[in-house]
């Protein structure tokens, strides 16, 4: 789409009761990021009531109508994703406002491909449209979606906002909290960590105390200029008064901590809409066993089975049983397939007709919302067990012919973009479509995780559901491990790269690229439960660029070179952490390059660096980079602490930054033993992170 265009959703698709909105950008710099917002407009261009706006403290409505997914890896780095169900905004909203802001003096200039797509129910993408002009602005409008005669259209927008969210907040009529009562502004790292709060823990303290006269010019949609005691002319003029809430210091205000206490009430028409949500404590009580030999009962005992077909319907059951149970967990997972927020009921074991031979899927999903249906067929393996293309495709014909909107498989292994797992053939003469979706092990465990260690769910019972689920996942007997096995080509592969008879466009190579790809994106997945933290896996290539080829480029390379590399950007470090598998050394590289201080003598600075790093293994190399990309004196932390200055050039070659790095031993098996290369890369990256990223200084 052009800037200015609109179109008809239901010209474009016959599914476009739920669609998915995606907005996306590139950083050269591999550390850009960007807030997504919406805003729900009655007639008159103004919001009905600061509830709706969301963002990332209000996340979700009630309704159903909207909900921010969050952000998605994809080939390019990723892509923040909205769900909104049409049918079930309320009458009263006449334009819905899909927006992005930056934070911290940032701007849009700095991104490139700055774009929005959408998609309709059965995620087939219906459209494209790409900000070309972004230039310093700090927030951007990307897109509309409108009523008119009846049906839902798309605008494309692209206004920029030099006043960012605020700004563009204040504009719809939305209050945003001024701290400029207070006598300060509002400093990055507290935006930062409201920006960064958990989903759902808090949502806008939408406060103001306007009330003295003012003038301002509104720069966006639906804006007016007035003067006298705080009211503005116009067309959808907002209420306005003293400072001007898109220059003066504003925020949305951080999420109150678990635990604390309440402030004391500010006298206001909107109340606070802050929910405590319960996570797993920190520290685990003391048990009341008499010794360790006495073991929980768990609600889902494990040890009993003995077959991957037990595992099968075991793990099947339990994970649809705890979706149905915890609506939050359920709606994570099933919002991306394009499945509506409603009453969810799950079964296992159904009997499906088809041809000659019934069919028995391992699940279905269906919710019902205002007396529609969604229902989606799963098919799951565990261990080892790969997806079989004639079972994946007889359900994506069952679920054509009976109207189901789509087919889900889980399994260890891990979905790459342009490179599905089943091929199936679609019949372009049934007019009704669906869905084929993928979900790995590793983003289960990953989703339960999030919720119930750093997000919160809302009450105890389902903490506790979720907890039983993640003990079952993790459990060494369930076979729901994650990606375990490099494939057969690893040990060939390895073998010639040692040998040196490895050519360039053997097929191998290329297995073994698709292998480091899925680990990349489960370490991914793994690391992020943990921290609570955004964890995504940085692919410097164009945006649009064909993963197939991008992929044969990196089997070349391996050929030739005989490296595998990634590299991860981290909610909160300070730089990207680069991991390097070299196959002729079998040694495991994890580093960081982190920039020098600004302020300081040049001894100063090492001195402070080797003081965070008081905790760091005696064995982490340290390299000090220099101006002109020379490299600059080397060594470990055990003979550079009694040293600081042998971190120092000779003459007066300024310096730019350190290089942080561990090396270890990589295994060389394929599969997930504990001497195999897969847990040797695990321990590799979460023993760097733990014992030297979590020790630097915060960006």
């Amino acid at each position: 789409m052009a800037k200015g265009t609109n179109v008809g959703l239901s010209s474009l698709s016959s599914h476009v009761g739920s669609v998915l909105v995606g907005l996306s950008w590139v950083s050269p710099a591999g550390d850009g990021d960007a807030d997504v917002s919406v805003l729900l407009l009655a007639a008159n261009g103004k919001v009905r009531g600061d509830g709706d706006f969301y963002f990332y403290n209000n996340p979700a409505a009630a309704d159903g109508s909207v909900q921010l997914l969050g952000k998605t890896p994809t080939e390019n780095g990723d892509e923040d994703r909205i769900s909104f169900d049409l049918t079930a905004v309320p009458p009263g909203v006449a334009r819905i406002v899909v927006a992005a802001s930056r934070y911290g003096g940032r701007n849009f200039g700095e991104l490139a491909d700055v774009e929005v797509t959408l998609a309709d129910g059965t995620g087939e993408r219906l459209l494209r449209f790409a900000v070309e002009d972004a230039d310093t602005v700090s927030a951007i409008i990307f897109g509309e979606l409108y009523r008119r005669g009846g049906e839902w259209k798309f605008r494309a927008v692209g206004q920029g906002y030099d006043s960012g969210l605020a700004g563009l907040a204040t504009d719809f009529g939305v209050d945003i909290e001024d701290d400029a009562e207070d006598g300060e502004g509002t400093p990055d790292d507290e935006r930062d960590t409201a920006r960064n709060a958990p989903a759902g823990q808090a949502a806008a303290d939408a406060h103001s105390s306007a009330n003295a006269s003012g003038t301002r010019t509104g720069t966006g949609t639906g804006t007016g200029t007035g003067t006298g005691t705080g009211k503005e002319t116009g067309d959808g003029a907002a209420q306005a008064g003293g400072p001007d809430p898109r220059t003066a210091p504003s925020r949305v205000p951080p999420p109150r901590a678990p635990g604390g206490t309440v402030p004391p009430a500010v006298p206001t028409t909107r109340p606070r809409t802050a929910k405590k949500k319960v996570t797993l404590p920190r520290a685990d009580r003391k048990a009341l066993a008499e010794n360790e030999s006495w073991r929980p009962s768990r609600l889902v005992p494990v040890p009993t089975l003995k077959s991957d077909r037990d595992r099968e319907v075991r793990a099947t059951s339990v994970l649809l049983s705890v979706m149905a149970q915890v609506p939050e967990f359920g709606r994570r997972l099933t919002a991306a397939f394009g499945a509506p927020a409603g009453r969810m009921e799950t079964y296992t074991e159904v009997v499906l007709p088809h041809g000659e031979t019934p069919r028995r899927p391992d699940g279905v999903i269906r919710v019902e919302r205002a007396g529609k249906l969604w229902t989606a067929l799963v098919e799951t393996k565990t261990n080892g067990s790969a997806l079989k293309p004639d079972q994946v495709q007889a359900y994506m014909d069952i679920a054509a012919r009976r109207g189901y909107e789509a087919v889900i498989t889980v399994s260890n292994d891990v979905a790459l973009e342009g490179s599905p797992l089943v091929d199936v053939k679609i019949d372009g003469r049934r007019k009704h479509r669906v869905a084929l979706r993928h979900l790995s092990w590793a983003e289960v465990t990953y989703q339960a995780q999030m919720l119930i260690r750093h997000e919160g769910v809302g009450d105890r019972a389902h903490a506790w559901l979720l907890q039983e689920l993640l003990h079952y996942l993790q459990h060494e007997n369930s076979g729901c491990h994650g990606f375990q096995n490099m494939g057969a080509a690893w040990v060939p592969v390895r073998n010639g790269i040692n040998d040196e008879t490895l050519c360039e466009g053997d097929p191998r190579a290329l297995d073994v690229v698709e292998s480091w790809e899925r680990l990349v994106r489960q370490l991914c997945l793994s690391l992020g439960g943990e921290l609570g933290q955004k964890v995504l896996p940085v692919h410097r290539a164009k945006r649009g660029a064909d993963p197939a080829a991008r992929r044969n480029r990196l089997a070349d390379g391996l050929c030739r070179e005989g490296r595998l590399q990634a590299e991860f950007r981290i909610d909160g470090a300070p730089g990207i952490l680069a991991l390097n598998a070299d196959l002729r050394t079998g040694k495991l590289r994890t580093s960081i390059e982190i920039p020098a201080p600004e302020q300081g003598y040049p001894l100063s600075r090492a001195k402070r660096l080797l003081r965070r790093l008081a905790e760091a293994p005696a064995d982490l190399h340290v390299e000090t980079l220099l101006e002109g990309g020379a490299g600059g004196p080397r060594g470990t932390l055990e003979r550079l602490r009694p040293e600081p200055a042998d971190m120092l050039p000779k003459g007066d070659t300024g310096v730019t930054g350190f290089r942080l790095s561990l090396f270890k031993s990589m295994g060389n098996s394929r599969g997930n033993a504990e001497s195999g290369f897969i847990r040797s890369v695990d321990n590799a990256v979460h023993r760097f992170y733990t014992s030297v990223v979590v020790h630097l200084d915060q960006p």
